[in-house]
């Protein structure tokens, strides 16, 4: 059932990321009292709206989560809706891809126990990565009852932070998210791909077919808070639009919309995605820095079956993209645009 979301208070970790920005501004949107978690050093540029209230969290110290979380329910009272968008998505070191992934959620779970605050809905972005490798023959679509099987450290660290929330269901009224390839305005993986089509090239992997999958950030967000007004489901689903797309309809629907008429299409061998990811790894380790192309990434793009069923989630929550790539890609691309990115 839904709920009326007036001077209901929702809680938005990670709000200051990509995604966590168009949560915060479909939740305002719907009237909830919006608390977006950010760090001291968080970017606030897409978060100006003056409605926000924002919570200084440090999931490092559990003591000062602990007080922060404590001192912020003493004064305005539990929050109706907690989402838990914070992660990492790539780490220079994997164990940190568990401290943040897994450990930061039961932190704050464990705090929201403690203080007796433990929201009507737990909503957890996950990822469409805790599900491994697919049918790479036949390409059937990911199903609800397939069994996770991650073979990266990220989908790992999500993996486990589902388990924890299926084992504490009598405790935690939870809902979980696994998201496929999230797009749009701010975005930056998917822009450099854009940009890249913008010049005339287009990087492909690997030589047999590869199914994708998207959904658009607002359709992302309008669900998120479409599964915050409602009951908790105690599963996951996944979130991604109905059809999948093959890299070349990727690049034929991105030319189109970028206006350009030739395009390039260089494709890179397995063998050599993986020398370059392995080096890539090796670099981010000695500059300690974070790389876009790392072992996890490498086992994440050579992946060729990325299709999933969402038709529980149409079911149970009411979710049905609105946006198909070729809408998605024309509004982003106005953006960036219009931001002077492209």
């Amino acid at each position: 059932m839904e709920k009326d979301t007036h001077n209901r208070k929702i809680l938005v970790t990670g709000a200051g990321g990509f995604i966590g920005g168009f949560i915060v501004e479909e939740a305002l949107r719907r009237g909830y009292d919006t608390w977006a978690a950010v760090r001291a050093t968080t970017s606030r540029e897409f978060l100006t709206d003056e409605r926000i209230h924002f919570i200084e969290l440090d999931f490092t110290d559990y003591d000062a989560l602990h007080d922060t979380i404590a001192k912020h329910v003493s004064e305005h009272g539990a929050w109706d809706a907690v989402v838990h968008n914070l992660g990492a998505t790539k780490c220079t070191n994997y164990l940190d891809f568990e401290r943040i992934n897994f450990g930061y959620m039961r932190s704050l779970i464990e705090v929201l126990q403690d203080v007796d605050a433990m929201p009507g809905v737990f909503l957890l972005m996950s990822s469409l990565s805790v599900m491994g490798k697919g049918d790479e023959k036949g390409y059937t679509p990911f199903q609800a009852s397939d069994v996770p099987s991650p073979d990266t450290r990220y989908g790992m660290s999500k993996l486990k932070a589902e388990t924890y929330l299926q084992m504490h269901a009598s405790e935690v009224p939870y809902t979980i998210f696994r998201c496929t390839g999230v797009y749009g305005p701010h975005e930056r993986d998917y822009y450099l791909m854009l940009k890249s089509i913008k010049r005339g090239v287009d990087f492909g992997v690997g030589f047999k077919k590869q199914m994708l999958t998207f959904v658009y950030v607002k359709d992302l967000a309008r669900a998120v808070i479409d599964a915050a007004t409602q009951e908790p489901k105690r599963r996951a689903y996944f979130i991604s639009e109905t059809r999948g797309y093959t890299q070349q309809e990727f690049r034929r629907i991105a030319s189109e919309v970028l206006g350009k008429r030739h395009v390039l299409p260089i494709t890179c061998p397995i063998w050599l995605l993986k020398v370059v990811c392995t080096v890539a790894s090796w670099w981010g380790t000695i500059t300690m820095k974070p790389t876009t192309l790392n072992r996890d990434k490498f086992n994440i793009l050579r992946q060729r079956n990325w299709l999933c069923d969402t038709a529980d989630a149409k079911r149970d929550l009411g979710f049905e993209a609105q946006y198909d790539l070729r809408q998605g890609l024309t509004e982003a691309v106005d953006w960036y645009r219009q931001a002077h990115w492209l």
